[in-house]
């Protein structure tokens, strides 16, 4: 399948740099998550936890107290640091899942940063019954590593990031039949945001955010919108 869309440029080094303003952005969130009250889920979810490239499941302990509070039976994706080699990440990912529908009798939810989102996406892709709905928080669907501050290290590990890129626009050519919540910032200093837009699968609803990169798991607004996504319908 052969998939057309704008030239896209990676995030530039300035880009990269302006993520260091995470702590200001944390100062500005405090008196919201001072204010913030979870309340209880009507429905509570089995929800799975995807880190982004190069981190572990601390990285989303802040997510995870926020949805717990709410009354979701979270748990992190149990294989520790992402790696970045996706195809046999998602292959580990089939019998953690397996565990959580059998213990709980429903498909889960799976939340993925970055690509921890890709990761998610793929894999609800292939296994439709084992997922109910999918949360990406800035994850490249376009283009692989290519247009993410990423690239110079696949490229480094041998990668040819044109065959990547072919990879996964062959991929769509299998729709993802589940609802899929894209959250997206052109703040973003890591992943290119157009490269977050998945303009070919109909399930797929983009909601913008103001945030940087890595401030999407923490951010007061986003963690509204992934718990109004995970308890939709």
């Amino acid at each position: 399948m052969t998939i057309d869309y704008d030239p896209i440029n990676p995030p530039g080094r300035l880009d990269t740099l302006k993520e260091l303003r995470l702590p200001v952005d944390v100062l500005r969130w405090a008196p919201t998550w001072l204010a913030m009250k979870p309340g209880r889920a009507i429905q509570p979810r089995t929800t799975i936890l995807l880190p982004g490239f190069g981190a572990g499941p601390a990285s989303m302990r802040v997510m995870e107290s926020f949805l717990r509070r709410r009354g979701h039976r979270v748990r992190d994706w149990g294989l520790g640091r992402n790696t970045g080699e996706a195809k046999a990440l998602r292959m580990k990912l089939v019998g953690i899942v397996d565990a959580a529908v059998a213990t709980h009798g429903e498909p889960v939810t799976l939340i993925g940063w970055s690509l921890g989102g890709f990761i998610a996406r793929e894999f609800a892709r292939e296994h439709p019954e084992r997922v109910r709905t999918v949360i990406t928080l800035g994850s490249p669907v376009v283009g692989g590593p290519r247009y993410t501050a990423t690239a110079d290290w696949y490229r480094s590990q041998g990668h040819d990031l044109d065959e990547l890129e072919r990879t996964v626009a062959a991929r769509y050519a299998t729709p993802i039949k589940v609802p899929v919540t894209a959250i997206y910032s052109k703040r973003d200093g890591v992943v290119a945001w157009q490269a977050c837009i998945d303009r070919w699968s109909p399930n797929v609803r983009h909601v913008e955010v103001s945030e940087t990169h890595v401030g999407l798991g923490f951010a007061p607004r986003v963690l509204a919108i992934v718990a109004e996504a995970i308890e939709a319908g």
